[in-house]
């Protein structure tokens, strides 16, 4: 068979996904990708092997069991890499996977999108408010 032969079976076998079909598992892709500690968490990972102190210190506001759900979810989606140096006291570190590291490179554009974008976002949001805030009074 030749190259191109093999390539065109290859895609034909690889199944397709679409998102706006409610039982189609990219749809659960995206559930996973778009709460937001999954989206603070992978570009965190982007710098390296971090343990769980280090990840409650750079991702503000997520409390202890809310970090743990998280890492055990993407953990089991193969985006992270749970590594327990099996020693005492306990070292456990988490890592990106080959999967994670290339969505992290797409989560870190949202990342850069949002820090530029706030305030013509908070600003919007602003505006609106008052609309609404004036529409009640009259």
């Amino acid at each position: 068979m030749s190259t191109s032969l093999r390539s065109e079976a290859a895609r034909a076998a690889t199944p397709v996904g679409n998102v706006f079909d409610a039982n189609c598992s990219a749809r659960h892709a995206l559930e996973l990708i778009s709460g937001k500690w999954a989206m603070l968490i992978l570009p965190a990972l982007r710098e390296g092997p971090m343990r769980n102190a280090g990840l409650l210190r750079k991702i503000g506001g997520i409390s202890q069991k809310v970090l743990t759900e998280t890492l055990r979810d993407l953990e089991r989606n193969g985006l992270v890499i749970r590594e327990d140096r099996r020693t005492m006291p306990l070292h456990v570190e988490y890592r990106l996977s080959a999967l994670g590291r290339s969505l992290s490179d797409a989560l870190v554009v949202l990342d850069r999108w949002a820090e530029q974008h706030f305030p013509a976002l908070d600003a919007a949001r602003e505006r609106y408010d008052a609309l609404i805030r004036r529409a009640r009074v009259e």
